[in-house]
């Protein structure tokens, strides 16, 4: 590939020894996790709509570049973007979303199958695969390069149907997808089917109830991602702190304050 970042963050992507690839979703995030020593970094849309008050999929192209633009100069990590459906219905869409994404000096980005327009439908076979063909087209002409991840939304959707999501990610690594994804996989075996049939680096969304890192690695995963749960479990342990204070009116949050000012001081600048 044409750049270094992209060509650095493609070769982290060994089946057997997953890359652990944390969800920021702010420049704070970024850092802290670059500090503490993940080799590169994703965006979670969930986890930066819900830093804004809005729920997944109301967050526009417009925003979501500046966004990618942040975290890329937050760190000198490699950055996967999480680019929902690249917000267009159509090939041509797409594309251009790629285009700019890859401008930002991203290292890589996704597309996926699921339509967040009025639809909120999965996309046919056909039209998906013209989607990747789209993608795979603008990331190899950006002149940095750019590590492609085509997604199959059908199990995160509620569609549990393995066969379709095999013709799916098959289809999508032929398309030219430097990495597939099934978000929502948690069977083990389901998982192995996957790694052994698609031919190209795998991508497992770590999930409550799944199997764990050491489990995934067995299986010949090549990268594990968290989306926005570490954004959730942070908004989650906000929300204890607050109740602890308005409904107890007790201090012991202070406690956990007290180390992440600790972890600041430490990994911000």
């Amino acid at each position: 590939m044409a750049t270094t970042l992209a060509a650095s963050f493609l070769a982290l992507h060994r089946p057997g020894e997953p890359l652990l690839l944390p969800n920021a979703w702010d420049r704070g995030s970024a850092r802290l996790f670059a500090g503490l020593g993940f080799r590169a970094l994703a965006t979670t849309s969930s986890g930066y709509a819900a830093s804004r008050g809005l729920l997944d999929g109301h967050v526009g192209r417009e925003e979501t570049l500046a966004h990618v633009g942040d975290l890329v100069a937050a760190t000198d990590l490699p950055v996967s973007a999480d680019l929902e459906d690249c917000y267009g219905p159509g090939p041509e869409g797409v594309a251009e979303t790629v285009r700019l994404a890859a401008s930002t000096g991203l290292a890589g980005a996704s597309v996926e199958d699921w339509s967040s327009g009025p639809d909120n439908r999965i996309y046919p076979l056909d039209e998906a695969v013209e989607r990747v063909v789209a993608a795979v087209e603008a990331a190899r002409a950006a002149p940095q390069g750019l590590v492609l991840t085509a997604r199959a939304e059908n199990h995160i959707r509620g569609v549990d149907d393995l066969d379709d999501t095999l013709r799916r990610l098959v289809a999508y690594a032929a398309a030219g997808a430097d990495v597939v994804y099934a978000p929502g996989l948690t069977d083990l075996d389901q998982i192995r089917t996957v790694v052994r049939e698609v031919g190209v680096p795998v991508n497992v969304l770590a999930r409550r109830g799944g199997p764990g890192v050491a489990e995934l690695a067995d299986a010949g995963v090549a990268r594990i991602s968290v989306g926005g749960s570490f954004a959730f479990a942070g908004l989650a342990a906000v929300a204890a702190a607050a109740r602890e204070l308005l409904e107890d009116g007790t201090l012991g949050y202070a406690e956990q304050a007290a180390v992440g000012v600790e972890l600041a001081s430490h990994h911000f600048r």
